[in-house]
């Protein structure tokens, strides 16, 4: 299968080939073209472009910079497609890196914009998964192994 976006968990976002951005335009070029059918991989960076580490700290979480947030892979364009075409995307498969098969979650520090639970959590607090096949278990909630 192709990969049409192959990113270095190394660099930051923006030092991706062009791959990466982090807001929907319709003045960004496409990065590929593929026609109806195709099935290729994309490769895509969490949400906070890799600011997060998996480590037992949630100062990161209390001191993510939100204006460098919510990147994106692509776009990618599809041959004969036009504005205002519905499209139907069949997701085939998710899965992690292979050196990096781990993920999180957290709650913002209310200094940092906090959230719906900021008034039961106002620190900031993170808690990292790590997969084990479909499996996965935190060193943070150790009684939890969930599936999916």
């Amino acid at each position: 299968m192709k990969t049409l976006v192959k990113l270095d968990l190394d660099k930051k976002p923006w030092e991706q080939d062009g791959q990466i951005h982090n807001r929907w335009h319709p003045d960004l070029p496409m990065i590929a073209m593929v026609k109806p059918g195709d099935e290729f991989r994309v490769e895509c960076m969490d949400w906070t472009g890799g600011q997060i580490g998996n480590n037992d700290s949630a100062n990161d979480i209390r001191d993510v910079d939100l204006l460098q947030v919510h990147y994106l892979s692509g776009p990618i364009g599809v041959e004969g497609a036009e504005p205002g075409d519905l499209m139907v995307v069949d997701i085939l498969d998710v899965g992690t890196f292979e050196d990096s098969q781990w993920g999180f979650n957290a709650f913002f520090a209310k200094e940092n914009g906090g959230g719906f639970l900021t008034e039961h959590f106002p620190e900031a607090r993170k808690s990292i998964w790590d997969f084990h096949g479909i499996y996965t278990t935190s060193r943070h909630v150790p009684t939890s192994s969930l599936p999916g």
